[in-house]
């Protein structure tokens, strides 16, 4: 697999700085919607019953990087692609795991308080994960690979906290005190702004992939198979952890639905952010798989919605 796959590190894509400027906006767009759909009920839930809320957090910002972390030595992909899983991994839930929550008759109320929660933690977790596991894929491929080139992971991790922090922190708390402070104004902006912002993004990404058409489709088949494993990793770890632990089977489709879509958004902003990932580094393979999560995440999970509307959930 590691041969096949080694092209990937050498694709230079088509991203220009007003193209990722865009992206960044409408991503920040995403999340000020994400935020005025969030209620002081969504904490309160959390804190009368806190253990689902505290399983669901617990398997998308520990388990699923610790169990990417091992699924790349298994699979023993080439390091750009390894680390793509890493990041995609570290991000927060992705803003369409509400309305998969919906479709599937999941714990909504949870899937509102996962999604904000991660998103507000990602500030945190999303760099701190990608250091944490991608310095120990690193120490163990330079252990075990013939090669041993990588250098030691070198990443700015102040610059990629502002990077999350300006995309994800800053609107989010925008929205919250604008929900906040005009309760009437929220209600006659909400729907414009998520669907508004939600086509942008699908817009921006449509416009960033045509960009870059012939090298997408000429190496996606490459990662097909990665990001099916990967992503199948995510819904089950979600899944049979909070099985494991008990929780109603409303919370479980919830908790594997949060774990399963990730924010692969926010994954390419930091890809194509030169200050934190310089383009000699020739990282394709990274972006190649976070371009191909942020469609196959939709497609499994819509998948699995499809499935679960049609099962009544046993008391």
């Amino acid at each position: 697999m590691t041969n096949s796959l080694e092209v990937l590190d050498h694709v230079r894509l088509n991203f220009t700085t007003s193209g990722l400027l865009f992206l960044n906006i409408a991503l920040a767009l995403i999340m000020f919607g994400v935020a005025l759909d969030i209620k002081i009920e969504h904490f309160q839930n959390i804190l009368r019953k806190p253990k689902s809320f505290i399983m669901g957090f617990i398997s998308q910002s520990f388990l699923l990087p610790a169990f990417t972390f091992l699924l790349v030595l298994a699979l023993n992909p080439t390091p750009s692609v390894a680390l793509g899983m890493i990041l995609v991994a570290a991000c927060p839930g992705g803003n369409i795991s509400n309305f998969i929550s919906s479709m599937a008759r999941a714990n909504i109320a949870l899937s509102v308080s996962l999604t904000a929660a991660s998103t507000s933690a990602a500030i945190f977790f999303t760099p701190f994960n990608f250091w944490l596991w991608g310095s120990f894929y690193i120490n163990f491929y330079n252990k075990h690979s013939a090669e041993s080139l990588l250098r030691p992971l070198e990443i700015d991790k102040l610059q990629m906290f502002q990077t999350v922090f300006i995309l994800l922190g800053i609107p989010v708390i925008i929205g919250l005190y604008i929900a906040k402070r005009y309760p009437e104004l929220t209600k006659k902006i909400k729907k414009p702004i998520n669907r508004g912002s939600l086509l942008f993004f699908i817009l921006m990404v449509i416009a960033m992939l045509s960009a870059n058409f012939s090298q997408f489709t000429s190496y996606v088949h490459l990662v097909f198979i990665l990001v099916l494993l990967h992503n199948g990793l995510a819904l089950a770890t979600g899944y049979f952890f909070s099985k494991l632990m008990k929780l109603p089977q409303g919370d479980q489709r919830t908790i594997s639905i949060e774990t399963g879509i990730q924010n692969s958004g926010l994954a390419l902003a930091l890809i194509f952010n030169p200050k934190i990932f310089p383009p000699e580094m020739e990282l394709g393979g990274m972006a190649i798989i976070a371009a191909w999560w942020g469609i196959w995440h939709i497609i499994s999970g819509l998948t699995v919605a499809f499935i679960w509307a049609r099962r009544p959930i046993l008391a």
